[in-house]
Parts: structure tokens; sequence; C-alpha cells
């Protein structure tokens, strides 16, 4: 089905944040490797099941308790998550993905993360959708419903969402009866997909190949 909504992770999907944590870490004499970054984050993933916290915070508390940095170090961290880079072809990609349909940030962040990341890519997507606003972070599905209820869009397969991580969106919104596009960036977690890419330029060619703009 013509797409007429596209939905995206933003961290690992739009935004390098394995190698954008790895910079930041080390930078501060911290060594941090790729497993390190897969506790780092599965921390991240347990905070986030409790009581809500601000993104920033939640990323400061996961390097002090997996890798013992001093608060404060850690803290600019998780202010500066937005800054991290972007991969090479995320803002031409979603440059041409919004001739065919809005593309929409839906992210486990906070606010000031999404000026930082829009800054990078040097134009504002259609909206940005984050934890902040929402107060919940994926998989909780009611970050797709408080989607839905802001766009004005009912979930259906002509909502694409798309994204590098089973665990924290393809799962949900494939429940959700939303198109789930798998996008296999360097660090991903595969889960259930209708399209897999390797890319989101490989997915701007597949959906102008088929559809073209409107």
């Amino acid at each position: 089905m013509r797409p007429t909504l596209f939905t995206f992770d933003i961290f690992g999907t739009v935004l390098d944040w394995r190698r954008g944590l790895a910079e930041a870490v080390r930078a501060r004499g911290v060594p941090f490797d790729d497993a390190a970054f897969d506790r780092v984050i599965d921390a991240q993933g347990a905070i986030e099941g409790g009581p809500f916290r601000l993104y920033a915070e939640i990323v400061a508390e996961s390097l002090v308790r997996v890798l013992g940095m001093e608060p404060a170090a850690a803290r600019a961290i998780g202010d500066d998550a937005g800054r991290w880079p972007l991969y090479p072809d995320s803002a031409a990609a979603l440059r041409g993905l919004m001739t065919v349909a809005p593309c929409v940030a839906t992210t486990n962040s906070d606010r000031a993360h999404g000026v930082q990341v829009e800054r990078a890519l040097g134009f504002r997507m259609s909206d940005w959708i984050c934890a902040e606003e929402i107060r919940r972070y994926k998989p909780d599905p009611e970050v797709w419903r408080a989607a839905s209820a802001r766009l004005g869009v009912a979930p259906g397969p002509h909502w694409w969402h798309v994204s590098a991580y089973g665990d924290y969106d393809l799962a949900t919104a494939r429940g959700l009866g939303l198109t789930s596009v798998f996008v296999e960036r360097p660090h991903a977690r595969p889960g259930p997909a209708d399209v897999a890419v390797a890319s989101l330029g490989d997915l701007r060619s597949r959906v102008e190949r088929e559809f073209g703009a409107p």
C-alpha cells in the first residue's frame, strides 16, 4: 500500500548513536567498545521501564551505572546526545521521502535533542514526537497511539514505521497494523518486518521506484 505517513526511530536509525556515544565517552578518557554499548543501552531500556525521566538523565544514569563515569561528565553527554553524527544517507533520504509522504520522528528522547538533530539535518521534519511530550517510552504502544491522535492518522498499512530495532519499535508497530520497515544499520536488532532495506537511502529508492512522488 502506498505510504501516507512515515514515522522514524531516530537514535540508531537516523543518527549513529553507537558511534556518537563511543566518541563522547572516549573523549573523556573512558574505554568503550561494542559490548559496553550494548550494556549501556540495555541499562537505558531498564530505566525507561520505571517512572518517567528525561532521556538526558537516563543516558547519564546508564553511563554512571555501567561505566562508573562521573555524574557531571555523564550528564553532559546526555545533554548533547542529539549532536551525535547522522548516518551519511539520512538527510538526503529523508528529504526525498518527504516528497512522498510526511516524515515524523517518534523518538525516545527530549525536545532539546530534536532541535539538535534537525540542526544537523539542515531542515525540520514534518513533526517531532518525543518521549518528553508523551511521558512514555517505546516500545509502549501509547507512543504510537499518541502519534495517531496528534497527526490525525489511524493505524494501518498505509502508515510505515521505520527502525533498526525490533525490540524498541518493529514488534509494536506491526502489532498495531502498521507496515514495519527494518533498516539494517551497523548496530541493529532485527524484528518482524514487512519491508527490509540496507539503509534509508535504499528505502528512498524503493519507495520512489514503486510509488513515485505525489
